[in-house]
């Protein structure tokens, strides 16, 4: 007798905002991911979780504030992308920041960066490639997806 295998339930998104921080002369800020958390020392974009009573623009300023010290102007979404990770399957909200107030402070004993076009930090979470690429199209420059890999 074969034993059946339990239908598999679809996974649930985590909902996540993420913030593109902007400086004028077009550096982003890239943080690592902390100790202790799945894919720690990868380079993202800040950003985190998003509460249920939250919209995207309020758990952004939650988030940057836990984590960065710092307090952002206004945030819309630019895009949406997800990405299925082995712990979780997310949603990333990604927002554009251009202003923003306070002294960037490591909270989570992340380390930071501000990148120039093409960043050198290696290796970026791959949830975040898709954002890259697009910036890139954006300065019209080329994007190469393994050059931003572990290895």
């Amino acid at each position: 007798m074969m034993s059946a295998t339990p239908p598999s339930t679809p996974r649930q998104h985590t909902e996540v905002a993420v913030g593109i921080l902007l400086r004028p002369d077009g550096a982003m800020l890239l943080t690592t991911r902390p100790p202790g958390k799945v894919y720690a020392g990868y380079w993202e974009f800040p950003g985190g979780k998003i509460e249920a009573s939250e919209s995207v623009e309020q758990a952004l300023r939650r988030e940057l504030m836990e984590e960065l010290g710092v307090t952002i102007g206004a945030a819309e979404v630019w895009k949406v992308t997800e990405h299925d990770y082995p712990h979780a399957l997310v949603r990333l909200h990604w927002c554009k920041v251009w202003h923003w107030t306070g002294a960037f402070e490591m909270r989570e004993g992340q380390q930071m960066a501000w990148q120039p076009w093409p960043p050198t930090v290696r290796p970026v979470l791959p949830g975040a490639l898709p954002v890259l690429e697009w910036l890139a199209q954006e300065r019209g420059q080329p994007f190469d997806p393994a050059c931003f890999q572990a290895g």
